[in-house]
């Protein structure tokens, strides 16, 4: 049990500090911070797909529980969801929580496709 909750705080530090540098990438490149939220949130689902097919429990526990836990960004996401609606930003609210959503289960499953593809 200890070595499953080492594995996942490592993942989840490692993920933390991935999505806090690309953010603050994307952000020094003039990109909105809801364009950097869905860009992390859409490359965490696919890599959450690559590592629950083709990772084992260790793996699947680093990656998939602890990197990106710490790297998806669900409740930036939903507070970015509700400040677009709060300001009257409906249609841009609208568009991005359903490209979120969409797109994110999209790229969960081509992680899956991929993974079978590249390491079966």
């Amino acid at each position: 049990m200890i070595k499953n909750i080492l594995l996942v705080g490592a993942g989840g530090a490692l993920g933390s500090v991935a999505r806090y540098l690309l953010t603050y990438i994307l952000t020094q490149l003039a990109i909105c911070s809801e364009i950097a939220t869905f860009a992390i949130n859409v490359v965490g689902s696919f890599a959450i797909g690559m590592a629950i097919s083709a990772l084992g429990n260790m793996g699947y526990l680093f990656a998939a529980v602890g990197f990106c836990g710490g790297f998806t960004t669900f409740s930036t996401f939903s507070l970015q969801a509700l400040q677009l609606l709060q300001t009257g930003q409906r249609l841009q609210a609208f568009i991005y929580i359903a490209a979120s959503v969409v797109i994110c289960i999209l790229a969960t499953l081509l992680g899956i496709y991929c993974a079978e593809k590249w390491f079966k």
